[in-house]
C-alpha cells in the first residue's frame, strides 16, 4: 500500500455498512409494502362478499375465480388458501394504524 492512499480496513468497513444499511431499510420497505397489499386486499374481499353484513351469504364463488385470474397474472402466490389469510388478515386487524403499529 502506498503511504498516501487512505487506511484501507475503515473505508471497507464503513462501506460494508452502508450497504448492510441500504439493504435493511429497502428490505423494511418492501416488507411493509407487501403487507399493506395483502391488508388491502383482505379489505377488498370483505367488503365485495360481505357487503356490510357481519357474515358473506354470497360471493362464496369469489375467492376461486381471484385466485385462479390473479395466479393465471401473477403467480402462485394468489393461491385460494393465501387470498383467504389475507381476509382473515383483515379481519383481525380492520384498523389499518392497529397493524401498522405492530409492523416494526
Amino acid at each position: 500500500m502506498e503511504k498516501d492512499m487512505v487506511p484501507y480496513q475503515p473505508i471497507l468497513s464503513e462501506i460494508k455498512e452502508l450497504v448492510l444499511a441500504g439493504r435493511t431499510s429497502a428490505y423494511r420497505a418492501a416488507n411493509s409494502a407487501i403487507i399493506l397489499t395483502y391488508w388491502n386486499i383482505g379489505k377488498r374481499i370483505v367488503e365485495q362478499e360481505q357487503r356490510g353484513f357481519e357474515r358473506a351469504e354470497y360471493g362464496k364463488g369469489l375467492i376461486p375465480a381471484l385466485a385462479q385470474e390473479l395466479t393465471q397474472e401473477f403467480g402462485k402466490g394468489f393461491s385460494e388458501r393465501n387470498l383467504r389469510n389475507c381476509r382473515k388478515f383483515y379481519q383481525y386487524f380492520p384498523d389499518a394504524e392497529v397493524w401498522n403499529a405492530c409492523v416494526p
